[in-house]
């Protein structure tokens, strides 16, 4: 899956350094907001900090599974690879959520339409990937994800059922990683000298760095108008008060924030092998398991009301930790099974059957 990608390297292909430091770094990202996200209610600190964590981290993620999707018509590896890295994981662990609410008192109601914490994203990328070879058809792909996301924004029928809200407000940054590859953003940015990488590199700081600024100066301001609800992507706007015509201008400034963001992000990225190059290619399993490890901190109460400052930074630690730790190989190892289910005996050992199509020479017709 290139959620990002969580298996080995294909033997064709050499995995690049960039993508894989990037996938990490984006998940252990996501790891953190989701650490925190406690705290914010009453700590302006911890809500500066995550709110300059989901103005990109989300959309990284996004883009980054776009720019590994394949947009030609999908063969049967792919459509199998599409059941068993994607829509199997889904089923496990929806269940596996269901059975562990069932088990701390709740009512057992098995709802694969509604995704527990952070499983809605297996929906919407299977949705990405199945649709992009149609979307690409069109000619102006990204300008019409974008007007897709702020449009729906717009419709109140919309929302978290399958995941419907979150797959369409984030499917621009989706295809636009699947444009940076069209661009050859890669290789373009490979064979950049180091000088002119690091003139690069300023302004991506700079502008990482007035993002910053920007949230501390205004987080009250920020608070009063529920921006965390905009970079969720997971409600229309007037479920929480914005029922102007206007209210789309603000995800459509989001987004396009975003885009700089994502660059800016790959910009800072390591371009070669470092030491936490190989987690890249365990991001999945990060993506599936990090949850576990969080959830009885988040559901005990230990992290409710105010608490001492230094809860923050041990979060976040923390959060890294969680990270470093589920991409050890023996964690794949373990658990293989329920991320990485080969479910062999599901698929027909020869899949391309016949139709029961009569094919007639040209000119002939049925009577």
């Amino acid at each position: 899956m290139t959620l990002p990608s969580s298996g080995p390297s294909s033997p064709r292909k050499r995995r690049v350094p960039l993508w894989d430091n990037g996938r990490w770094i984006a998940i252990t990202l996501m790891v953190v907001g989701h650490a925190i996200l406690k705290l914010i209610g009453d700590s302006d600190v911890a809500y500066e900090a995550y709110l300059f964590i989901y103005a990109f981290h989300v959309p990284v993620f996004v883009a980054v599974s776009g720019y590994f999707a394949k947009s030609g018509p999908p063969g049967t590896r792919q459509l199998q690879r599409l059941l068993t890295d994607i829509v199997f994981p889904y089923f496990i662990f929806e269940t596996i959520w269901t059975v562990v609410h069932w088990l701390l008192g709740g009512a057992f109601w098995l709802d694969y339409s509604t995704a527990s914490w952070t499983l809605w994203f297996l929906i919407a990328l299977a949705v990405w990937r199945v649709t992009l070879p149609y979307l690409v058809l069109l000619r102006y792909p990204l300008l019409i994800a974008i007007v897709i996301s702020v449009g729906t924004g717009y419709v109140d029928s919309i929302d978290s059922s399958f995941a419907l809200s979150r797959t369409l407000g984030l499917l621009p940054f989706f295809v636009f990683g699947w444009k940076l590859r069209q661009w050859q953003i890669t290789d373009r940015w490979l064979e950049v000298r180091l000088a002119a990488v690091w003139r690069w590199r300023g302004a991506a700081i700079a502008l990482f760095g007035a993002l910053l600024v920007v949230i501390v100066a205004n987080i009250d301001a920020l608070r009063a108008i529920q921006i965390r609800r905009f970079l969720l992507y997971d409600e229309p706007y007037g479920s929480f008060g914005y029922d102007q015509a206007w209210a789309g201008g603000i995800r459509l400034g989001l987004m396009l924030l975003a885009f700089a963001l994502i660059v800016s992000f790959l910009l800072l990225t390591p371009r070669s092998t470092t030491w936490f190059t190989a987690f890249g290619a365990a991001t999945m399993y990060i993506y599936l398991l990090h949850s576990f490890l969080l959830y009885p901190l988040r559901e005990s109460g230990v992290l409710d009301g105010p608490l001492p400052a230094w809860v923050l930074p041990a979060m976040i630690v923390l959060a890294v930790a969680i990270s470093l730790l589920l991409a050890q190989p023996f964690v794949k190892k373990l658990t293989r099974p329920l991320v990485q289910p080969r479910a062999r005996w599901l698929f027909r050992t020869q899949p391309e059957t016949r139709t029961g199509t009569i094919v007639l020479p040209p000119g002939d017709r049925l009577p």
